[in-house]
């Protein structure tokens, strides 16, 4: 069965093993469309019989059909795109003709497709805020560029006397100074005070602070404009300072969330890993043992792999660009910060610098290496342990042995 996703309406069409249409109908994107996708295929058998392909690995539908027992396989866009530009030489597109091409395809190519393994309650709570946090992370990226814009164009200094303008010192120094025109009388001593009122924990005194001030660019001083700026620059604080609270919240959440997975403790016992990235990468992972049988299924998720074409006397190594991608970012991150203190890491990452990988090249062979004692501790349920991996204590002793 293959079904065409759509935000409001999808598009169904159940085909026999031999290609013949059993069924075609659409349903509504509500629960009423859920129940009634529900009878129609139970009349046709059991749902374990019944597998349905997909344009998608989540959401609430794809929660529906797990639910009720079917194997869902998503298929990529991608491959749909071109199996459809391959078997309709007409171009002719259109919903029920997608939900066509999509059964076609699980039908002729099921044996090659990797069923959705279903997550645990714990699993999709924490992935559901972790992917969140990462959402909003970007929201304030794209806030901070924004504010830092517009200080550049009107108000450079108060760019220039923080290091970070998305930290609670700089947010504070806009609130009360928002414009040049609001510094203009700025004093030493009265920024010593400001500094010590917010708490401020940097190391440099008012007079350097003030001298960052002074030096930058002169900011817009005609009092109509600065109204203006005042509105804008106030605006962009408070959507700033709403996103650091939201993010913080967020941070707790995960770290209660990674107290109470199962496989909490295993993945928050790598080094350099912490609560957040841990979670970035269990979420992504997930903890579905049967779906994962080696950890080159792990690492060809992550993007870890290059892909090899061979064509003639041609051969080819190429980055992976199909993947999950935040599983990568996420695996990528952590094996960059585990080599700061990991030997063993650090000795895979330095043989890849040296054999002329570049930074990113070299970060992701020491994460394929990483994703092998990831999975085998996952599937033993054993938090990480270096007297135990045989690799790293190969690391350690060479030293001696020499």
């Amino acid at each position: 069965m293959g079904i065409d996703w759509a935000g409001a309406e999808h598009a169904v069409c159940v085909l026999d093993h031999t290609g013949k249409k059993i069924a075609a109908f659409t349903i509504d994107h509500t629960a009423a469309g859920f129940g009634r996708l529900a009878a129609r295929l139970g009349s046709l058998g059991p749902a374990e019989q019944i597998p349905v392909a997909i344009e998608r690995p989540d959401g609430r539908l794809v929660d529906a059909l797990l639910e009720a027992g079917h194997p869902v396989l998503p298929v990529k866009p991608n491959a749909i795109k071109t199996w459809r530009e391959a078997e309709v030489l007409s171009g002719a597109k259109s919903d029920p003709g997608d939900a066509h091409v999509i059964a076609d395809y699980l039908r002729v190519r099921i044996h090659r497709l990797r069923p959705a393994a279903p997550l645990s309650s714990h699993t999709k709570a924490l992935r559901t805020v972790v992917r969140t946090r990462s959402d909003l992370v970007e929201a304030r990226i794209a806030a901070t560029n924004q504010l830092a814009a517009l200080l550049d164009a009107h108000w450079p200094g108060a760019k220039a006397i923080f290091a970070n303008i998305e930290s609670a010192i700089a947010l504070a120094f806009l609130t009360r100074y928002p414009t040049a025109v609001s510094a203009a009388s700025l004093t030493e001593k009265q920024l010593a005070a400001f500094c010590a009122k917010q708490g401020y924990s940097g190391r440099k005194p008012a007079a350097v602070l003030l001298a960052r001030l002074r030096s930058a660019p002169a900011g817009t001083l005609d009092p109509v404009v600065s109204t203006g700026v005042q509105d804008a620059v106030l605006a962009q604080v408070g959507m700033l300072t709403a996103l650091n609270t939201a993010i913080k919240a967020l941070d707790r959440s995960i770290a209660e969330k990674m107290d109470t997975h199962p496989d909490g403790k295993v993945f928050r016992s790598f080094p350099r890993a912490g609560t957040i990235n841990a979670a970035q990468i269990l979420a992504e992972w997930g903890d579905s043992r049967a779906a994962f049988d080696h950890p080159d299924a792990i690492a060809a998720l992550a993007g870890i792999t290059p892909v090899t074409k061979v064509s003639g006397k041609q051969r080819g190594v190429s980055f992976r660009w199909a993947c999950n991608k935040r599983l990568r970012l996420a695996i990528t991150t952590f094996a960059d910060n585990s080599r700061h203190s990991s030997p063993w890491a650090a000795d895979i990452y330095n043989r890849a610098r040296a054999s002329g990988k570049d930074h990113p090249h070299a970060t992701r062979i020491l994460a394929r290496a990483w994703i092998r004692v990831l999975w085998r501790c996952w599937q033993n349920h054993t938090p990480y342990d270096p007297a135990l991996h045989g690799g790293a204590q190969h690391r350690m002793k060479q030293p001696t042995a020499a």
